[in-house]
């Protein structure tokens, strides 16, 4: 028998990721599974005694259970578990999302060097992750807007199914509205004696929209819950979709298919995972599947 999914947070005390354990809160809610914490701990000093250590991963211990304590007592969550782990965090987390919903880790900010230093748990995390990874931005109590904004995805043509599928699926779960954006400069053809006309920007605009509602048309079957805006732009995809984040309450995007065999993330899912100003879920491709 399958044992039930769970949502997996990445727990050090920290302002960031309690923060993070909000969401990760407000995922295991809405989904109806359990949550667990996971604090890594590693003694940084080389050869010590037993005792030493001890007093070290004591002091982990009580972070964790702080973060369960909390977690607790402002969720309506049943089952609530920790996992204390000597050692890699990133290694741990990407080890627990085997069998994981979903895993929520917290992002140090906008700042320069937390920008530099991100790809030491965050972008490993979600470039090797087995389930879909959050990456919270900020830090202290996420904000709950009157208004929230939507959904966002960047949908491309070789965007995996699983991408749009957890965007419809987050969409649904907050009954917020899905904004799709198909970005990307139009194709300029190189002049020569034989040169064919230029495409009319209008007729290919139309073209793309056409493909983008085809696309998306099986999964707003599947979602007939959730309103769809989908809108083609010319603009960069890195532009437009940086542009969208600033209104939007999440924006998803993928991993490609090399991600985990390389531990690089994608130059525009990367680029979101540092600069976007809202949570950023990045969707990994099931293995062995086929581009869309």
């Amino acid at each position: 028998m399958t044992e039930p999914r769970r949502i997996v947070i990445g727990y050090d005390g920290s302002d960031f990721s309690m923060q993070a354990l909000d969401w990760a809160m407000d995922e295991a809610e809405l989904r109806k599974l359990s949550l667990t914490l996971t604090h890594a701990w590693r003694w940084p000093y080389g050869e010590s005694d037993d005792g030493a250590k001890l007093h070290l991963r004591k002091a982990a211990e009580h972070v964790l259970h702080h973060g369960a304590d909390c977690a607790r007592a402002c969720s309506t969550i049943v089952d609530v578990a920790t996992d204390l782990h000597e050692g890699s965090a990133a290694q741990r987390l990407v080890e627990l999302s085997a069998d994981a919903e979903l895993v929520v880790v917290g992002s140090r900010g906008l700042s320069a060097p937390a920008r530099s230093v991100i790809g030491s748990v965050t972008a490993a995390v979600a470039a090797r992750a087995r389930s879909p990874v959050i990456i919270v931005r900020g830090a202290g109590p996420l904000p709950v807007p009157l208004h929230p904004g939507p959904v966002v995805v960047g949908l491309k043509n070789t965007t995996a199914d699983e991408v749009l599928d957890f965007a419809f699926h987050e969409a649904a779960l907050r009954r917020l509205r899905l904004r799709v954006i198909h970005a990307g400069y139009p194709r300029l053809l190189t002049w020569g004696v034989a040169m064919a006309s230029l495409p009319d920007p209008d007729d290919s605009r139309r073209a793309c929209q056409e493909r983008l509602n085809e696309r998306l048309a099986p999964w707003q079957e599947k979602y007939p819950e959730v309103p769809v805006d989908a809108a083609v732009t010319m603009s960069a995809p890195k532009e437009a979709l940086g542009a969208a984040a600033a209104k939007a309450t999440l924006i998803v995007a993928g991993t490609g298919r090399t991600a985990r065999r390389t531990g690089r993330l994608g130059v525009i899912t990367r680029s979101l995972v540092r600069h976007a100003s809202c949570p950023v879920a990045v969707v990994a491709p099931l293995e062995g599947a086929e581009p869309c």
